[in-house]
């Protein structure tokens, strides 16, 4: 398991996102670079690697979106679906990786990447017109809605350096069954799992707590 690559995006000016601008064509950059807790959403630096742009803060961002990453595999998978190529960053991931399973992610996960970075799974990806944008493909959020391959959010628990080729080791795996791909059911087309969400305890962002709370509190945990 290791990074492919570690990609990062400049802000652009585009006519598809709400905020007239976003950093989600990210490429990839030699390293090191730097990754840390970007603080909370709306208020902090956005994104957890350093020269990354996060320009919509009220929607992205974060300490529990700090570090969005997405398999080669699934990459793979979406090149022959697409019949196009897919370089690393355009599904503006920061983290390209090979032989994790991404979807597969239990929330509450920890990695040790590179020499000194740890990293914990915190949330999934929830499709956006900006992402549809910058695919320039008809239809493409129910699409990549439909196949639930959402790749993984992670938050920072010890900041470090990283660069493309450093290995990834998972230290921990919690026994609960909310993986990105269970959370992004729940979040999108299956919202009466949302109950069972709850089973991620502490590893939950706290609007996902409150959603999936309301949920239960309104239709009951079946």
């Amino acid at each position: 398991m290791h990074l492919i690559s570690v990609n990062v995006g400049r802000a652009t000016a585009v006519d598809y996102a709400d905020a007239g601008v976003t950093g989600i064509g990210k490429r990839p950059v030699p390293g090191p670079v730097r990754v840390s807790a970007p603080g909370p959403k709306a208020t902090g630096a956005g994104s957890g690697l350093e020269g990354d742009a996060v320009c919509d803060r009220r929607h992205h961002g974060g300490d529990h979106q700090a570090v969005y990453a997405y398999a080669r595999e699934d990459l793979d998978w979406w090149e022959a679906e697409l019949g196009r190529e897919l370089a690393p960053g355009l599904f503006g991931e920061n983290l390209t990786t090979r032989g994790v399973d991404l979807s597969g992610a239990v929330l509450g996960e920890r990695w040790e990447v590179g020499p000194d970075l740890i990293l914990e799974v915190s949330s999934t990806r929830i499709p956006c017109r900006t992402f549809q944008g910058v695919l320039g493909e008809p239809g493409w959020v129910k699409r990549f809605t439909r196949e639930n391959r959402p790749g993984a959010y992670l938050r920072v628990v010890r900041e470090g350096r990283i660069s493309p080729g450093d290995r990834i080791v998972i230290t921990h795996r919690p026994e609960h069954e909310v993986t990105s791909a269970f959370l992004f059911r729940a979040w999108t087309t299956e919202r009466a799992l949302l109950p069972r969400v709850l089973a991620a305890g502490e590893a939950l962002a706290p609007d996902v707590r409150e959603t999936a709370l309301a949920y239960a509190s309104r239709h009951g945990a079946r």
